[in-house]
């Protein structure tokens, strides 16, 4: 492989080998899927996040003081389910605190079962979904990216959580190459940001001109594809496995 081949893609594949190996780039579709469900469940469900927790602490406020198409109590359900994953997924990295693939797998096995309880869900209301079953639809939804983030921070992979770009963005600018930073950190960074506004663009177009089923359905789909994937990759006796 050219060596500039392999420059481009190490941030998102590195070489074999390496501290963190596959999981680089299953937490770059994890974060791919985060755009997508927080898509759709901003733009079909009211206004309100299942993995961005921070705008929905903010909605909260703006919906508290009287603002206009926001709904405190969706925040606060979006918010309690979110938790609720949260710590299921810590419960679920306590038990495989030796194996990182292992860990990863109970976890994908988790929000894959519920982001398919979301698009059974979305199969059977009729849209727009402003019915009070929708609200199943948001717990499950929040509660499997709830998920994905305990054990995204348990696995610690520099540069993706998979959810929070403020930090990423903010060192994406004040420690880029030019400015004398490390350039593979900027590299990771700038694919976290990309993977993420992907994700929302593709999440927004299915929402918008197709329908809320098919963005959980490619949601689910990747997510089965990190879990398929680090099931079989787990066999070997490679360091990213180990914590």
């Amino acid at each position: 492989m050219p060596s500039v081949l392999r420059s481009v893609l190490r941030p998102v594949w590195p070489p074999v080998g390496d501290r963190h190996g596959p999981l680089v780039p299953m937490m770059v579709a994890l974060t791919f899927v985060t755009g997508v469900v927080d898509a759709t469940s901003y733009l079909a469900l009211g206004h309100v996040f299942v993995a961005n927790m921070t705008g929905n602490v903010v909605f909260i406020g703006f919906a508290l003081a009287g603002a206009r198409g926001l709904s405190a109590s969706s925040s606060l359900i979006a918010l309690g389910a979110f938790l609720v994953g949260a710590l299921a997924g810590g419960r679920l990295g306590s038990l495989h605190t030796d194996h990182r693939g292992h860990m990863l797998r109970a976890a994908s096995a988790a929000q894959v079962t519920l982001l398919a309880i979301a698009l059974l869900v979305a199969l059977v209301l009729s849209e727009p979904l402003h019915t009070p079953a929708s609200y199943a639809l948001l717990v499950a939804m929040a509660v499997a990216m709830g998920v994905q983030n305990a054990v995204a921070q348990r696995l610690a992979v520099p540069e993706l959580t998979t959810t929070v770009l403020t930090r990423t963005l903010t060192g994406l600018a004040s420690e880029a190459g030019s400015a004398g930073g490390p350039e593979s950190k900027f590299a990771r960074r700038f694919v976290a940001v990309t993977a993420m506004l992907l994700g929302a663009l593709t999440g927004g177009l299915l929402v918008l001109h197709v329908t809320v089923a098919a963005a959980l359905a490619v949601a689910t789909a990747i997510v089965l594809t990190v879990g398929v994937a680090v099931h079989f990759l787990s066999r070997s006796d490679a360091p990213w496995i180990r914590a």
